[in-house]
């Protein structure tokens, strides 16, 4: 196995809390899928799930851009769902599906975090074995 990419990112939760504050729910529709919406909406606090997602977006994102034509992949394209485990996981729709279905041996592992201020997320895209890997997606 060897690892193709590499993502990270933090998002300030005071930053994110602005966002809602300013957007409300026309950000969390822009930003969010409508499945990532219904899985947050009751937690507390939702800032925290909300710049969590955000994060998790940005470093899927930045570990798929070794890839060829990625660069038109939007935040709806990148879905972060919760296994039975409460453990996360990537499904991917449109651009990013698309993308990912021309590298079937490919894998995306997805690790998030959060402190009081500051929400992270980690994602490796990695060769591996077909059939093993944690991600889904559509090209709707």
């Amino acid at each position: 196995m060897s690892i193709v990419g590499v993502g990270i990112d933090l998002i300030d939760l005071s930053r994110a809390e602005q966002l809602l504050e300013r957007k409300g729910s026309r950000a969390l529709r822009r930003l969010l899928t409508e499945s990532e919406r219904r899985s947050i909406q009751h937690r507390r606090p939702l800032v925290q799930h909300f710049a969590s997602r955000l994060a998790a977006k940005e470093a899927v994102y930045k570990a798929l851009q070794g890839l060829p034509d990625t660069r038109g992949i939007g935040w709806r394209d990148i879905e972060v769902e919760r296994g039975p485990t409460g453990r996360p996981s990537v499904r991917l729709h449109g651009t990013a599906a698309r993308v990912m279905a021309a590298y079937p041996d490919l894998s995306i592992h997805l690790a998030l975090s959060h402190s009081a201020t500051t929400a992270g997320a980690v994602a490796v895209l990695e060769v591996g074995t077909p059939g093993s890997r944690p991600i889904s997606g559509s090209t709707s």
